[in-house]
């Protein structure tokens, strides 16, 4: 500890291997000077302002892995970003919602008392994409990336606009008394710069495949993706959350949405199904319409989807699926049939199971997208974390081997997803391992038996198909523990469903 002159403690960890020691002493001092003006603002609460203590920050350099990785654990997001927050208070545009208590504070030897204020990521190597594109070096995006972390912390965010305006009021002020003289540079964007022209590519946008239950939507989406991003089995509406597979072209991208099967709701799950497959469709740019080419025309379910689809003034593809099942010459009424309710865009046979005819649909599909940017980076092929990956793959194995009752009353919870690496640990390792402890909710006493097996022979095999599947998506070996828990009725109780994800009402559009 030093003498009451400091400012800001800003501890550092250095887990960047690409930048030379001389780089990495030279953005400590930046960071150490962005939290100092930081510390200098008169927003922040006087109980932080104590003669006797200091606030501190600890700040960690961290590579592109390291920060995708972190990014899918918290947030959810299958992306790299710039800088990631971690507060410790729970404080409000710089004042305290609650008193210090005395586990906030922590003493050393010299009576001084440290009041960590939180963890920060930055990614250099994002950092120095971001520097270059916006014309300025690595150490003035390292400030603005320290200052809006520190900022942050102090409890600013953009969840409601005014306090964002806040926020951005804040970053100006404090950038210029680091730069009193520059003219240029990043002063008021709230993250990532938005993509330069060069990036705009000829098509790009999204496209929502919408159906009965068990059409094929999942068989599609993973022949597209080329991996299993949706589980597939013969029981219907297997698909409860909207899975995104991305498509990448030289000049295009195309971002998939696999809705849930529409269908008539029977509890709040499926209303949320439902509701999230229709919105799906409401927000894309395209609509993929996909019928089962096995039945002769369209029933009530086809016929109630296109009216609520219709009103949306989209492009419509009609894809009549499992073409390879029937003969050719009874598709041609099928298309009558369908191009007699609505005027498709165009109509497509395919064979979600073959890939005959997908190629076809994409080509459709690009040229009815507008241009735009990349809205994923170009290496991602799904928007889901491997966290919500793993609990999907848990859940095909119990509808595999279970009861025809027992799979719709059953869902997955990842309780722990951890990475496990060599030693030493850094972000230059394999990873060796992941360890997952997963919960599985059911309904009844009964499907906790069916699900468990005579002397848990059935959870072994769930696990084992489980753990098989789960490997070969993450590339190392898996340890997987397994348990089941009953919650009667948990799909009309909010509290679970939104524990599980499915939250009525939300919808993840473009923006």
């Amino acid at each position: 500890m030093k003498g009451c002159s400091i400012l800001m403690i800003v501890l550092f960890v250095n887990k960047q291997r690409k930048f030379d020691s001389e780089q990495i002493e030279r953005l400590k001092v930046v960071c150490q000077d962005a939290m100092d003006a930081v510390s200098k603002r008169p927003f922040i609460d006087n109980s932080l302002r104590h003669q006797s203590t200091r606030m501190s920050v600890t700040i960690s350099f961290v590579g592109s892995d390291f920060m995708k990785k972190t990014n899918y654990q918290y947030r959810n997001m299958n992306s790299l970003t710039d800088v990631l927050s971690f507060p410790l208070l729970d404080m409000h545009n710089g004042k305290m919602n609650e008193s210090l208590g005395a586990q906030d504070v922590i003493w050393h030897k010299d009576g001084i008392g440290e009041i960590p204020l939180g963890d920060v990521l930055i990614s250099l190597d994002k950092a120095s994409e971001q520097a270059f594109s916006i014309g300025h070096d690595l150490d003035r995006e390292v400030a603005f990336l320290a200052v809006h972390a520190g900022l942050h912390l102090l409890g600013f965010d953009h969840i409601d606009s005014d306090d964002e305006k806040k926020m951005i009021n804040e970053q100006k002020k404090i950038i210029r008394t680091l730069y009193p003289n520059e003219k240029t540079g990043r002063l008021d964007a709230p993250g990532s710069p938005e993509p330069v022209t060069e990036n705009l590519l000829n098509h790009s946008g999204f496209a929502a495949i919408i159906g009965r239950p068990n059409v094929g939507k999942s068989t599609l989406i993973n022949q597209i993706s080329g991996m299993k991003l949706s589980i597939i089995s013969a029981k219907p509406q297997t698909t409860r959350n909207n899975i995104r597979a991305i498509v990448n072209r030289p000049d295009a991208q195309i971002v998939f949405v696999d809705t849930p099967g529409v269908h008539k709701p029977q509890n709040e799950l499926s209303r949320f199904m439902v509701d999230s497959s229709v919105r799906a469709a409401q927000y894309a740019d395209v609509i993929a319409f996909m019928v089962d080419g096995r039945f002769s025309g369209p029933g009530e379910p086809e016929r109630s989807i296109l009216e609520k689809i219709g009103r949306f003034k989209k492009p419509i593809v009609l894809l009549i699926n499992k073409a390879d099942d029937v003969a050719k010459e009874s598709i041609l009424p099928i298309i009558g049939k369908y191009s007699a309710l609505y005027d498709f865009t165009s109509i497509i046979p395919i064979s979600a199971r073959t890939g005959d005819g997908v190629e076809d649909f994409l080509e459709e599909v690009i040229r009815h997208l507008p241009s735009g940017p990349r809205y994923y980076p170009e290496e991602d092929f799904t928007d889901q974390s491997e966290r919500s990956l793993a609990a999907e793959l848990i859940r095909e194995q119990i509808l595999k081997y279970t009861n025809q009752e027992v799979p719709h009353g059953t869902a997955v919870l990842i309780d722990h997803f951890e990475d496990v690496f060599g030693e030493p640990q850094t972000e230059d390792l394999e990873r060796q391992m992941v360890r997952i402890y997963a919960s599985i909710l059911c309904e009844r006493k009964s499907h906790k038996s069916i699900i468990l097996g005579k002397d848990g022979q059935m959870i072994k095999r769930i696990g084992t198909g489980a753990r098989q599947n789960i490997e070969r998506m993450t590339g190392c070996k898996v340890y997987l523990e397994l348990h089941v828990k009953i919650r009667e009725d948990w799909k009309n109780a909010a509290t679970h469903l939104n524990e599980l994800g499915y939250k009525p009402g939300e919808t993840r559009d473009k923006s």
